[in-house]
């Protein structure tokens, strides 16, 4: 089990990892190895996260996230396979986290009165500065 939360924890049997060549630079290593990873996890099929966090972890996936439910992350940056995959695995743990957190309801306020006034002054100072900009028009 990896752990999430307190209460969330992944069970890694949901998680699918393949290795992939890399691309970049390295030369004939990269050519010749498979360092790469890719993770692919199945939100839709998940029973390890609550309903809510799964939804909200969809909004989140953003482009990682296939018509099917399925977040895919690809590590990369690191020579070594076992560093990709830890990478990718601390990756989805980030992401998921985030989505354990509910936003906050936004409530709607209203300008203070002490505030329109000060908004509406400021405009009728600025007023005053652009007019005295004006030349004179002459009246024939």
């Amino acid at each position: 089990m990896i752990p999430i939360t307190r209460s969330i924890s992944l069970d890694e049997r949901e998680i699918e990892e393949t290795f992939i060549r890399a691309s970049g630079p390295g030369g004939q290593h990269v050519n010749k190895t498979s360092s790469a990873v890719q993770l692919r996890f199945d939100v839709r099929k998940s029973r390890s996260l609550p309903e809510e966090v799964a939804a909200r972890l969809e909004e989140l996936a953003g482009h990682r996230l296939t018509q099917d439910g399925v977040i895919i992350i690809t590590a990369e940056t690191h020579r070594s396979q076992r560093l990709n995959r830890e990478e990718a695995l601390a990756r989805l743990v980030d992401l998921i986290r985030s989505a354990t957190v509910r936003k906050k309801a936004r409530r709607p306020t209203r300008p203070t009165r002490a505030s329109k006034e000060r908004r509406l002054d400021s405009k009728s100072r600025r007023s005053t500065v652009k007019a005295g900009r004006r030349t004179g028009r002459s009246e024939d």
